[in-house]
């Protein structure tokens, strides 16, 4: 289990265009247009076999749970090389999808241009949109790491969601994500 942190894309940033299939969705090519929030779009590069999303994905199906509703919506997106990681193919996504319950969009990178145009790093890796598109979060989603003992609680990512919807300025002190690499091919 590698320890790579995010490389912390830099705050203004216009969200990278995409169009992705869907695995869960008979591969239908998902665009960042459409699958967008009202308020807010939090895009996770994530996948299925990584301890470190394994040890949030419940919370992070709560926080969507939470905050979908009032606007942000959660793509996530698996950019790992399933030819070395087979566990990561597309069908073993629909089914850990369905394992974990969670609703929102999981898309495919096969070609991990998605994944480079975002400077992502690591599994898990947050970035967080305002309704134009620019990038207002870059990081962790709380202090939490498998191992640390420390109380998944989404912290850091809920303060930016609630700066955002309240129109408030988010936090100057941004911590980068910690999580396994991506695996590139």
């Amino acid at each position: 289990m590698a320890n790579t942190p995010s490389n912390m894309l830099p705050l203004g940033t216009k969200a990278p265009f995409f169009e992705l299939p869907n695995p869960s969705q008979n591969n239908e090519i998902q665009s960042l247009e459409e699958l967008k929030g009202e308020k807010g779009t939090l895009v996770v590069f994530m996948c299925n076999h990584c301890p470190f999303v394994l040890h949030i994905i419940d919370k992070l199906t709560e926080l969507y749970e939470d905050y979908n509703e009032k606007g942000i919506e959660f793509i996530a997106i698996n950019a790992n090389d399933v030819e070395k990681y087979p566990a990561d193919a597309p069908e073993k996504m629909i089914e850990f999808q369905i394992d974990r319950r969670f609703d929102f969009p999981y898309l495919y990178d096969e070609s991990q241009a998605v994944a480079k145009a975002y400077d992502a790093a690591c599994t898990p890796d947050f970035y967080f949109f305002d309704e134009k598109l620019d990038l207002i979060y870059r990081g962790q989603m709380d202090d939490s790491r498998p191992g640390n003992t420390k109380e998944i609680t989404g912290e850091d990512l809920i303060i930016a969601f609630e700066n955002l919807l309240a129109g408030e300025p988010q936090e100057e002190s941004q911590r980068p994500s910690l999580g396994c690499n991506i695996k590139w091919k």
